[in-house]
C-alpha cells in the first residue's frame, strides 16, 4: 500500500486570503493619485505698519527730549485716529552718539513702533497724520486678512472639487468610476509671497503759502483751512493658493 505525505501548511497557505492592499484598494479596484490647486481671495482688513521718529541734539538729554516730545504727538495722532494702546507696540528703541562727519559729538535718538490699524480705510489718513505730528520714518503696511483660515476655507473646498473632476476625467477615459476616497492629504498654502509693503509716499507737504490780506469786516472771522487730505492708499485684495493631494479607488464603470 502506497503512503501519500500531505504538506498541510502549504495547503493552508494557498487557501488563506491575500493581504490586503497596503494603499487601502481592493480587489479589482484602481489606485489613483491626483493633486490639484484651489484658489480664494479676500480682502484684507487689518494693516501694520512701522512708524516712528529720529531725533538729533546737541547731547544725550536733548536728543532723548526732542524724540519723546515728537513720539507723544505721534501717539496722540494715531489715537485720535480710534488705534488703541495695544496696538502699539515698540520696536526699536536706541540712543546713539555721532562720531562720524560735520554732527560728530552730537546724540541721536530714535523711537520705532509697529501700529495695527483695524479700520484699513483710515491708513492714508493715518499716515498724512503721523507725519504731520513729527513722524519720519514710515515702512509698510504690510496688509493682512486676520482670520486667515476661515479665508482659506474655500480654497480647500475649490482644491478637493478640482481633483475629483480630474479623476473622474481619468476615470470617463478609461473606463472607469470613482468608488470611494481612499486618503486626503493637505499640501498647504502655496506660492504665497512674502508680504508685500505698498508705497506711500511720506514726504512732507508742500509748504502753505500765505494769503494775500484783504480788509474783511471786523465782526468776519476767516475760514480754517480743510485738513489735507490722507495719502494716496488702496487696500487691493489678497490672494491664497493651497493645494491638496486624494487618492482614489476606482472600478470598472
Amino acid at each position: 500500500m502506497r503512503q501519500f505525505v500531505v504538506a498541510l501548511p502549504l495547503i493552508a497557505a494557498a487557501c488563506a486570503p491575500a493581504a490586503p492592499d497596503p494603499r487601502g484598494v481592493g480587489k479589482g479596484e484602481t489606485f489613483l493619485t491626483v493633486s490639484a490647486t484651489g484658489r480664494a481671495e479676500a480682502r484684507p482688513n487689518e494693516a501694520r505698519m512701522q512708524l516712528g521718529v529720529t531725533s538729533q541734539g546737541a547731547n544725550a538729554a536733548e536728543a532723548s527730549r526732542l524724540n519723546r516730545e515728537k513720539m507723544a504727538r505721534v501717539t496722540a495722532a494715531l489715537t485720535a485716529l480710534g488705534v488703541a494702546a495695544d496696538d502699539l507696540q515698540t520696536r526699536n528703541l536706541s540712543l546713539q552718539r555721532i562720531d562720524y562727519g560735520k554732527e560728530r559729538g552730537q546724540f541721536r535718538a530714535s523711537n520705532i513702533v509697529e501700529v495695527r490699524m483695524t479700520d484699513v480705510a483710515r491708513v492714508g489718513e493715518a499716515v498724512t497724520a503721523v507725519t504731520e505730528a513729527g513722524a519720519n520714518v514710515v515702512g509698510g503696511p504690510d496688509l493682512r486678512v486676520s482670520d486667515r483660515e476661515a479665508a482659506n476655507r474655500s480654497a480647500y473646498a475649490n482644491a478637493y472639487k478640482a481633483a475629483r473632476a480630474r479623476a473622474e476625467a481619468y476615470g470617463d477615459a478609461a473606463g472607469l468610476k470613482i468608488v470611494r476616497v481612499v486618503n486626503i492629504v493637505d499640501g498647504g498654502e502655496y506660492g504665497v509671497p512674502s508680504p508685500t509693503y505698498a508705497t506711500i509716499d511720506v514726504a512732507a507737504p508742500p509748504p502753505v503759502v500765505a494769503p494775500q490780506r484783504i480788509p474783511m469786516p471786523e465782526q468776519a472771522v476767516p475760514a480754517a483751512p480743510p485738513p489735507p487730505p490722507g495719502a494716496p492708499f488702496n487696500p487691493g485684495i489678497n490672494r491664497t493658493e493651497v493645494r491638496v493631494r486624494v487618492d482614489f479607488a476606482l472600478k470598472p464603470a
